[in-house]
């Protein structure tokens, strides 16, 4: 049994970036915020999946350049070997929570 409180962990930004949660043996899953302005660069996995929970806010997900524009409630998978870019293109900040499966401690590649 794991018991983690977000409250406990730091964004990577201050008040925005991802913030992880657990890292493994089979997940990882955090909580992700986005100011209005701000994204998350263009990257994919090669062996991990990784899916979008939209809690606050709405984001644009660019998925292999197809964009999706994502509310609170909808959940988006990029499958491996898929480019992903997560960018708020609105005026209030957005929150997710992330998940990637299975856990490959060094699985993300950036894209340009």
């Amino acid at each position: 049994m794991q018991l983690v409180k977000e409250k406990d962990i730091e964004y990577r930004f201050g008040d925005s970036g991802p913030k992880y949660l657990r890292k493994g043996p089979r997940l990882s899953a955090g909580v992700v915020v986005l100011q209005p302005g701000q994204d998350f660069k263009n990257h994919f996995h090669n062996i991990m999946e990784e899916s979008f929970l939209i809690l606050e806010g709405k984001v644009d997900i660019s998925i292999d350049d197809t964009v999706y524009t994502c509310e609170p409630g909808d959940l988006i998978t990029a499958e491996p070997g898929e480019t992903h870019h997560l960018m708020n293109n609105y005026d209030e900040p957005m929150k997710a929570v992330f998940m990637l499966a299975p856990f490959q401690l060094q699985d993300k590649v950036e894209v340009e």
